[in-house]
């Protein structure tokens, strides 16, 4: 008898390259989890997983269908769309025009971008078709295509959820610090792109004392950013056993209180997100940076031969 493959499903199906989950996928474009609590229905995402480790991601349990589990395999065994533009090519071809947001299931600009260099050609497909889009990250590396996003009149969200380094470090261990990020907002505004600012997740008895919120707003209007869109923090099957874990360790005394807080899906109490997006709906008043979700309209396609570069 043939001796049973025990390896996580990923692992028989993708090749392992420089660290990375190698795979070709027959469809890119995915359903935005309701949890996400962005704007879009949709998505493309050419990297699964992601090397930012942040604690309060909600894109961790889709590691749990590739059998890998949702907490240190998410952080360090990212999946690498290796089709993902050619994929994307042919299902724009019969897209209706939706706008859809870039980089869900794991940042698009993260560390395994340097090496498989795949937005250049995700962004110059979604332009040719005419298709609004809107690129989520948190790194730096999104400066490098910032002549090309410009030109294609993309939206780029910054995720900025707080300006304090040291909660930055304990749950954004893989990012750079809100300092960077700020900047990364300056220059992208100064290179002609369409920069708001993700302001999530807000994290309810951590980044969400008063002086807090109105710090990060503040910053975040100082950088020139279009909007801040606020997202409190949701904590779907695959997150919700991570996080409270860590929460468990380095607070302890919170952990109650977040179970009292958080229903059976992962959503916070409506009364609690309801003051806090009020609160930084009066701060982006105070400091002139309109508050809430943005998503561009279909347009006619300017760039169908735009340059990948």
């Amino acid at each position: 008898m043939d001796a049973v493959d025990e390896r996580p499903l990923i692992e028989r199906r993708a090749v392992v390259r420089d660290g990375f989950y190698e795979t070709q996928v027959r469809t890119v474009i995915e359903r935005v989890p309701g949890s996400a609590g962005i704007a879009q229905r949709w998505a493309v995402s050419p990297y699964r997983g992601c090397a930012h480790a942040c604690r309060g991601c909600g894109a961790r349990g889709g590691h749990r269908r590739l059998g890998l589990d949702a907490g240190v395999d998410f952080d360090t065994r990212v999946v690498v769309k290796a089709n993902a533009v050619e994929r994307l090519g042919v299902e724009l071809g019969r897209w209706g025009g939706e706008a859809l947001a870039v980089g869900v299931s794991g940042d698009c600009y993260q560390e395994a971008e340097r090496t498989y260099r795949l937005m250049p050609g995700i962004v110059a497909a979604l332009a040719g078709a005419a298709v609004p889009f809107t690129v989520y990250t948190r790194s730096p590396l999104v400066l490098r295509d910032a002549a090309l996003l410009a030109r294609a009149g993309a939206q780029v969200a910054v995720s900025i959820a707080f300006v304090d380094e040291r909660i930055r470090r304990a749950v954004e261990p893989g990012a750079v610090g809100a300092q960077a990020r700020l900047e990364l907002v300056a220059s992208l505004v100064e290179a002609g792109v369409e920069c708001r600012v993700l302001m999530a997740p807000v994290l309810p008895l951590l980044s969400d004392g008063a002086d807090q919120l109105e710090a990060t707003v503040r910053r975040i209007a100082a950088a020139g950013a279009v909007a801040v869109e606020p997202v409190v923090l949701r904590l779907p099957v695959g997150t919700r056993a991570w996080f409270v874990e860590w929460l468990g360790r380095a607070r302890p005394e919170l952990v109650g209180r977040y179970e009292e807080l958080y229903d059976g899906a992962g959503f916070p109490s409506p009364d609690y997100e309801r003051r806090i997006l009020g609160q930084i709906g009066q701060l982006g008043r105070r400091y002139g940076v309109p508050v809430g979700s943005v998503v561009a309209r279909v347009r006619e396609p300017r760039f169908p031969q735009l340059t990948v570069v």
